[in-house]
């Protein structure tokens, strides 16, 4: 028995020596899918994290550039979601790709194939007019449109900060005169007369900003660069809705993996340099965990269908 179990043990310790040991994530290089062309926050801070992944982990990661046109996010988002759940491929995502992507009849992306590593900027965006409107806030606003015709800018009727746009005037008692889609909404838009309001990124016109008045942040909280201008859950907390971006992975993808990318990009965001786009752009730059984004994501939901009923009343 004794001379059984020797020679059992000696083929188990030959066996294992002889299997190929499974190799440690990540071992290949790493995609970071952006889909939207370069340039914007998101893709200037995904780029950092490439950057600062491959350092730490001593592998190539690159960021992918894969803009949908009128599709928005959803087909950059589509090839992540067709990619295997490995870690290799990392989406890094707006909140309409898990909110809004399975609800619009994509195949791919219903129901939702995604899960938060975690989210790590809210975009500054504002409804800013010029300096000389006779309005100074969102209340001030609503009681002229009242009697006067307001014309509202945006970038696109879809989306986002948009839909919390109309929400907030229809619970403020009013609604714009005229709204329409621009490429741009810049200090030239105001100066142009173009439009009385729009609904723009605090950065598009921070050369101007001495010229122009921010009547609400639509931001979890107020922007450090106008502190003295509300967000919008202090004026209408029922919509209170910020457009965020966070780095998402397949659901199936391993524990392990998903923690490797999280806590590099957990010190990319809390870096000098991404602290500085922070503080260049009036965005909020954080890193926001996977169970901390998956209730932010719960609570965006809620707001959704809130901001739904509200509109279509």
């Amino acid at each position: 028995m004794k001379t059984l179990i020797r020679t059992l043990t000696v083929a188990a310790v030959a066996l294992g020596a002889a299997a190929p040991a499974l190799a440690e994530y990540p071992e290949k290089p790493v995609s970071f899918v952006v889909p939207f062309p370069p340039g914007d926050l998101e893709d200037v801070l995904t780029r950092m994290v490439a950057e600062d992944f491959s350092k730490k982990y001593g592998v190539a990661a690159a960021v992918v550039n894969k803009p949908g046109g009128g599709g928005g996010p959803f087909p950059g988002a589509i090839g992540v979601a067709g990619a295997p759940a490995d870690g290799y491929t990392i989406g890094s995502f707006v909140l309409d790709v898990p909110l809004v992507g399975p609800q619009i009849g994509i195949p791919e992306l219903a129901p939702n194939p995604f899960e938060p590593v975690g989210i790590f900027v809210t975009y500054p965006f504002v409804i800013a007019t010029s300096k000389d409107a006779p309005y100074n806030n969102m209340a001030e606003l609503a009681a002229y449109a009242k009697d006067h015709d307001v014309a509202l800018a945006h970038f696109g009727a879809e989306l986002t900060p948009t839909q919390v746009t109309f929400a907030m005037a229809k619970q403020l008692g009013f609604e714009y005169a005229s709204e329409a889609a621009f490429d741009a909404i810049d200090c030239n838009t105001f100066a142009s007369g173009d439009a009385d309001v729009g609904n723009t990124t605090i950065q598009l016109i921070l050369p101007c900003l001495d010229k122009v008045k921010i009547l609400v942040s639509l931001t979890d909280e107020r922007i450090p660069l106008v502190p003295d201008s509300q967000a919008v859950g202090e004026v209408t907390p029922d919509v209170q809705l910020a457009l965020w971006n966070g780095l998402f992975v397949h659901k199936d993808t391993p524990a392990d993996v998903r923690e490797k990318i999280a806590a590099s990009a957990k010190e990319t965001m809390a870096s000098d340099r991404a602290q500085k786009v922070a503080a260049q752009t009036g965005a909020a730059v954080y890193w926001k965990d996977a169970a901390a984004s998956n209730a932010q994501i719960e609570h965006d939901l809620k707001v959704m269908e809130t901001i739904g009923g509200i509109l279509n009343q």
